[in-house]
């Protein structure tokens, strides 16, 4: 039974992060979540239901559009996919719990504002208030951390990196500070320090490659939101692996 909602919330989970990409591509242009319908972004070409299908279609498809043969974004299905298998290991990891609620909404909140980063460069504020005022509503079925240290933590989470964002002089954007602090009301002040950590580590070797590869040069920013959301997710999953392994260490 397990391995059939396994394979259910993969499913659903793919047809989620295609949802979710619409807001994280939408929302940064101010666009409606309704109107236009799904099209194509070059010759607006209304997309059937045989062009909607998740990862599929894009393979079918050979990654063009069927009217005007522009080619087609991977992003679309990478995220599809991924999203798909964050669900998938999520309910496997939790079951029916409220921690999977709780990673479920933190996997959503993750996907559209990496999309939007990778996307604009920005993490709208849009996104971050529904998902503040969600995990409030959460938080009283789910009592999943103290209310004092949510605040405490979304406190620490804001002054970190505005600190850090003014002694960069800029190298931090004000989506990423305002998201720490949504990390920090999630996580607490300890999970939000761990959070950052991670997201340094993962943000440089994320620059190494990228400067290794060309598609970023030294001085310019690039986007730190899927390190934040690599940060977030590996706490998320591995928090208690992360322990022992750090309590092994101090022990050697």
């Amino acid at each position: 039974m397990n391995l059939f909602f396994t394979i259910y919330w993969f499913i659903l989970g793919t047809c989620l992060g295609s949802f979710y990409q619409v807001v994280g591509t939408r929302i940064p242009e101010k666009g409606s979540m309704i109107a236009p319908p799904s099209h194509c972004a070059e010759c607006k070409h209304r997309l059937g239901w045989r062009e909607l299908i998740p990862i599929l279609s894009y393979l079918w498809q050979r990654g063009r559009c069927r009217h005007c043969e522009s080619r087609i974004s991977p992003l679309y299905p990478i995220m599809e996919l991924l999203t798909g298998v964050l669900y998938a290991y999520a309910f496997y990891r939790f079951g029916w719990s409220g921690q999977f609620l709780m990673a479920g909404s933190i996997i959503a909140l993750l996907v559209m504002i990496t999309v939007s980063d990778l996307l604009y460069m920005l993490i709208p504020n849009k996104i971050l208030l529904f998902f503040a005022g969600w995990f409030t509503l959460v938080r009283f079925f789910y009592p999943f951390a103290p209310w004092k240290q949510m605040i405490i933590g979304a406190i620490v989470g804001f002054l970190l990196l505005l600190i850090i964002a003014m002694i960069s002089r800029g190298g931090m954007g004000g989506g990423d500070i305002k998201l720490f602090a949504l990390i920090g009301y999630l996580l607490g002040w300890k999970g939000v320090l761990a959070t950052l950590f991670l997201s340094s580590l993962y943000g440089t070797i994320i620059g190494l490659f990228g400067m290794l590869r060309g598609n970023v040069q030294r001085g310019k920013p690039f986007p730190f939101g899927p390190s934040i959301a690599l940060g977030m997710l590996t706490l998320l999953f591995f928090s208690e692996d992360l322990y022992a392994l750090y309590l092994s260490w101090l022990q050697d």
